[in-house]
This record gives C-alpha cells, sequence and structure tokens, in this order.
C-alpha cells in the first residue's frame, strides 16, 4: 500500500508556526517512503473562511518549498458529502434532529449545573414521528457500547469508551456539513495512510474512526503532534513575535533555516542540530518524536539562520535577498551583484533583512553623514591624504580588490598613518556610517565612479 499523507489546514488565517511544523512532518513521512503528499483546503466553513487566507496558505508553501499533490478544496466537494450523509440515513447509522437551540442551551445549563460532562442526550435519536416543516441537523449515530481502541505513532494505545462520545452532528441545518465528517470521507476518497496533526484533534479521532468504520472504511494511523510553547512556556500566538510563516519571510529569515529548526521542534536525530533537505527526507522517524510540547526560542532560530547566511551557496541566498531589496524599492541594477553582497555582508548579518537595510549604500548615493561619527573621522587634517587617494583611485585601469588595497596602504605608507586612520573616515564618505566589510572590498563594489564622488563629498566636508 501506498503511504498518502495529507496537510489539511482551514483558511481562516496565515500559515503558522504548527501548521508549517505539520505540514512538513507529513511531507517528510511521505518523501521518506516514497509516498504522497496532499494538499487540502478545508473551506466549509463558508463565514470564517476567505480567499486572502487561502492565498497566505499557498503562499507559505511554496516559500517553504513544500510541494504537494492538489490542493484540493472541500468546497468543491458538497455533493459528495451529501451523498454520503444519505447513505448514513438510509442505513440507520444517523439520523435527523429536530432539536431547537434553546432546548441544546437549557440542557447544557442544567448538565452543568449538576456536574455533568456537556453532551447530547440522544432525544431525537429515536424518534418515532418527525415534523415535516421543522428544520434540523443530521446527527451520527455513535455507538453506545464498546471502545475506540488505536495505535497513535507517537502517543501509543489510545481508548475511549463510545459511552463517553455524544452524537455528534454531521450535516447543519442549511446542508452544510461539519468537520469531523468531512474530514473524514476526505481520508477516505484520497486513500490517506497516515494523518500526522496536531493534538488539539485527538479528541476528534475516535468519533472520526467511528464515522469510517460506520461506512465500512478503514481508518489510516494517527500521529498527534505536541503543541509548541512559546520560550515562557505558554502556548505560541502573536505575543511572541513572528507566528506566521510569511512573517518569517519578511522579517529576514532563509525557508531552509526555518524548515531545519521547524524539524527539531519535537524531534531529534542524536545531537545533530543542522540538516539537509535531504538529511531530513532519510533521517526523520514520526515514531521518534517528542510527546511533551517543544519550546520555540528565536534566538536558536536567528543562530540557524545566520549559519544558513553563512554556508549556503552565496547565489541562492542572494535569490532570498532580492525580494528584501524590493521591499527598500532599491534597484538592484545599478550597482554590485547580490551574490557579492552576500559574500561581503554574509560573516555580518543575522537576517536578510537586516543585510538589504546594511547595503543600500551599494545602491544609492550617501547624501547625509552621522555628524557625530564625521565630526570625530572627518577633519581638517585628512584632507590631503583623501585627495591623494582620490587621485591614486582615479587614475586605476584595472578596478579590482588589488589595485585597491594597494592605493590605500601607498597613501597611509606616505603619510605614516595608521590603517585605521584612513580606513574609517573613508567608510564614513562612503556608507555615512563606519560599519562595512573591509574597506577594499566596499570601494570595489560601490564602483570607481561612486567611489570618486563621494570622496570628494567627504572632503568638502572635512573643509
Amino acid at each position: 500500500m501506498k503511504v498518502r499523507t495529507r496537510f489539511a489546514p482551514s483558511p481562516t488565517g496565515y500559515l503558522h508556526v504548527g501548521g508549517a511544523r505539520t505540514a512538513l512532518y507529513a511531507w517528510l513521512f511521505a518523501h521518506k517512503h516514497q509516498g504522497d503528499f496532499i494538499l487540502r483546503i478545508e473551506d466549509t466553513d463558508v463565514e470564517r473562511s476567505t480567499d486572502e487566507s487561502v492565498q497566505a496558505i499557498l503562499d507559505g508553501m511554496a516559500w517553504l518549498n513544500l510541494d504537494y499533490e492538489g490542493p484540493y478544496y472541500q468546497s468543491q466537494h458538497t455533493q459528495r458529502y451529501q451523498e454520503v450523509t444519505e447513505q448514513l440515513l438510509q442505513e440507520n447509522k444517523a439520523y435527523r434532529c429536530y432539536c431547537s437551540k434553546l432546548r441544546l442551551e437549557q440542557l447544557r445549563q442544567q448538565q452543568i449545573a449538576n456536574k455533568q460532562k456537556p453532551r447530547y442526550d440522544g432525544h431525537c435519536r429515536d424518534l418515532k414521528e418527525c415534523p415535516d416543516d421543522q428544520p434540523y441537523v443530521v446527527r451520527f449515530r455513535n455507538p453506545q457500547d464498546g471502545v475506540v481502541r488505536f495505535d497513535d505513532q507517537i502517543r501509543g494505545i489510545i481508548e475511549v469508551q463510545n459511552s463517553e462520545l455524544d452524537d455528534l452532528i454531521i450535516t447543519r441545518s442549511d446542508g452544510t456539513p461539519t468537520y469531523n465528517f468531512t474530514v473524514v470521507v476526505d481520508d477516505f476518497d484520497m486513500r490517506i495512510t497516515h494523518v500526522i496533526r496536531g493534538d488539539d484533534h485527538i479528541n476528534n479521532t475516535p468519533r472520526q474512526i467511528n464515522i469510517l468504520h460506520a461506512l465500512g472504511m478503514e481508518a489510516p494511523l494517527y500521529a498527534h503532534l505536541p503543541m509548541i510553547l512559546g520560550d515562557d512556556g505558554k502556548r505560541l500566538s502573536k505575543r511572541h513575535g513572528a507566528v506566521s510563516v510569511m512573517q518569517f519571510r519578511d522579517d529576514g529569515l532563509l525557508p531552509q533555516a526555518l524548515l531545519n529548526y521547524l524539524v527539531r521542534l519535537g524531534w531529534a536525530h542524536g545531537d545533530q542540530e543542522i540538516f539537509s533537505v535531504d538529511d531530513m527526507k532519510s533521517m526523520f522517524d514520526i515514531k521518534a518524536v517528542h510527546k511533551a510540547p517543544a519550546i520555540f526560542n528565536t534566538e536558536k532560530l536567528l543562530w540557524l539562520n545566520q549559519h544558513y547566511i553563512k554556508t549556503m551557496q552565496p547565489e541562492d541566498v542572494a535569490k532570498h535577498l532580492a525580494w528584501h531589496m524590493q521591499q527598500l524599492n532599491l534597484d538592484v541594477t545599478q550597482g554590485p551583484s547580490l551574490t557579492e553582497v552576500v559574500k561581503a555582508q554574509s560573516e555580518r548579518c543575522k537576517t536578510l533583512k537586516e543585510m538589504a537595510e546594511k547595503s543600500q549604500y551599494f545602491y544609492v548615493d550617501i547624501t547625509e553623514y552621522d555628524e557625530k561619527v564625521a565630526k570625530k573621522h572627518l577633519t581638517q587634517a585628512l584632507v590631503e591624504p583623501l585627495t591623494s587617494i582620490k587621485n591614486e583611485l582615479a587614475t586605476l585601469t584595472e578596478w579590482t580588490q588589488t589595485a585597491i588595497h594597494d592605493v590605500l596602504h601607498k597613501v597611509v605608507d606616505q603619510y605614516q598613518l595608521k590603517f585605521g586612520k584612513i580606513a574609517q573616515p573613508l567608510r564614513v564618505a562612503m556608507t555615512g556610517n563606519t560599519v562595512s566589510p573591509s574597506i577594499d572590498i566596499t570601494l570595489l563594489l560601490i564602483g570607481k565612479d561612486r567611489v570618486i564622488k563621494r570622496i570628494e563629498r567627504a572632503i568638502a566636508k572635512c573643509q
């Protein structure tokens, strides 16, 4: 039997960290077993589902490079759900419930007052006469005896008494199907063999298994992932910072770094910290996922991101950097290649957003200086050395790092200066501040004409 997993988000918001990890684990499991990974958009909640949320999910999956079969949309399968509902009614495995909202609320309040677990009492389960003009929902006729037992791939054997489960609604009064019902039908129709999802679905699993059995279907294997907590021990939420996958993109993270971090949120392979995608595919084992909640650590993620910035091929990093340069409205055709910028800045930046912000001076003219550093470094005493550097650079026929380096050292020796005494003023001239890669590389990337003009402007500032 071919392994088939699925990721089935509801399009009611962005693709969050927990959902991305679920998608990654299901994707890795399918790839490890040469199986299929399906993306299913569970959009039957018409009031809360939005096109923007669908696009956010698709964008997140594309950015993470998690390929899939699909996407499939539940909203396109309403006829199928109606057919299965009718089948269950005809086989007396479901029934119409005419209970009003008022009766159900009164029942709930009474059960709470009696310190009972709120649940439907089966009032319409065996109705002999059914009114023709009253609205109704369709409820699944859950077995009243016995036990539901399944072997969770992470948590082991889980058993639930059927007496603990009430008759859940499978079709609403407006004819739309409910979550627990559509999931069952879709998992069967899509031949899903392994359901990997968050542990907030554990309570749904026994109900879904009973519906599957009622339809004569074999249940898939289930694996319920523990939740992700913030570093304060509370459930991960917006207050912990970026929880949307695309927010991580916006903040300057590489998708490779986020995937590496996500795979380690609940799973380990010895003491290994760095995993390529191929490593993940070959090493990942769903049964080795921890039962305890995972703790999200932003500092660890940033450490990983910097590692990938430094170790990935610069041209690959540059493809992601291009997006951040666009956000700053920088025309990268008017300056050095982004690959060269990555080479120059990779040791200095934790994120691509930081790299883009710190590299603007390669593409736009510097019209202002940090006044504090300008006052310190652009002094009258440097007019002559800076003029000599300008003149020497202007005569260069080859604009290379070696040639620039030789000019700088020639002038330093000529005026008997320490190298820093000329390097820092040049940085101020080139960047407006004192932070840049090595000065010869900085000049190389800015380009000859711009360098000459910026030195001239700095000389004027010195006087």
